[in-house]
């Protein structure tokens, strides 16, 4: 399985500071002693077993992936349920912020959402088991290790899972660029709320579309009526996070 990878000082730092269960890690001859010197003595440490391999075997097992000769074998990702995410949130005391991803493809927007949810305080990241990228060795290493941190819970029904999150008292938010209200200044976000990021290019489905409480659009200047997913996203997930911090 793919996603038994983790490669790069950054991304192993992170699943060995987490408490995730790595198996092995292979550091290649030719890598920088100041990049695993920390690792090595982590995982010393935790007595993880440390192989020194040729660079070749590394760009073989992760092919495409800057690995700076380092690359751990892992436990699968762990993925959540939701009312995890929602126990988490009512633990810290906090309204949940949810970010639900309606069949987000590309990998390295799943880790850059992953890396703003992070950074924005977000509670968990929900996407559909079926059309949607799943936690990879890409998707670690764009997340810069918070993939170890904002937990991910896969679901087999998106349409479910948002009328579930209703009863719980969550409000829905839905990106779309034919919204009519903007989304700046807008009372939504400082209670529970859900924020639901489209597909690339077909934004979200029909279904989800009408299960959203509010439609809300990003207020365009250029002659491009489209930002990346991930960009979108984390401009929401900061007006979310500007909200929350102007109420208090």
């Amino acid at each position: 399985m793919e996603e038994e990878w983790i490669a790069g000082k950054h991304s192993v730092t992170e699943a060995l500071r987490s408490g995730r269960t790595i198996n092995k890690i292979w550091i290649a001859d030719t890598a920088q002693k100041h990049l695993t010197q920390p690792i090595i003595a982590e995982a010393k440490k935790l007595g993880i077993v440390i192989q020194h391999v040729d660079k070749r075997k590394l760009d073989q097992t992760v092919p495409g992936i800057q690995h700076q000769g380092v690359v751990a074998q892992a436990a699968p990702y762990a993925y959540a349920e939701v009312e995890d995410i929602l126990e988490a949130a009512k633990s810290k005391n906090e309204h949940p912020f949810l970010i639900l991803l309606d069949e987000i493809e590309d990998p390295h927007n799943l880790g850059s959402i992953l890396r703003t949810a992070d950074c924005t305080g977000a509670h968990g990241v929900i996407v559909p088991k079926r059309r949607s990228a799943s936690v990879t060795v890409t998707v670690s290493k764009t997340s810069a290790g918070a993939a170890e941190y904002v937990p991910v819970a896969r679901v087999s029904n998106l349409a479910q899972t948002i009328d579930r999150l209703k009863e719980e008292g969550v409000w829905v938010v839905g990106t779309d660029v034919t919204a009519s209200e903007a989304v700046f200044g807008n009372g939504v976000f400082t209670g529970p709320v859900a924020l639901v990021i489209g597909n690339e290019n077909k934004g979200m489905g029909r279904l989800i579309r009408e299960k959203c409480d509010v439609l809300v659009k990003l207020p365009m200047q250029g002659q491009i009526n489209s930002l990346n997913a991930s960009v979108a996203a984390g401009v929401v997930m900061y007006e979310v996070l500007r909200s929350r911090q102007a109420q208090g």
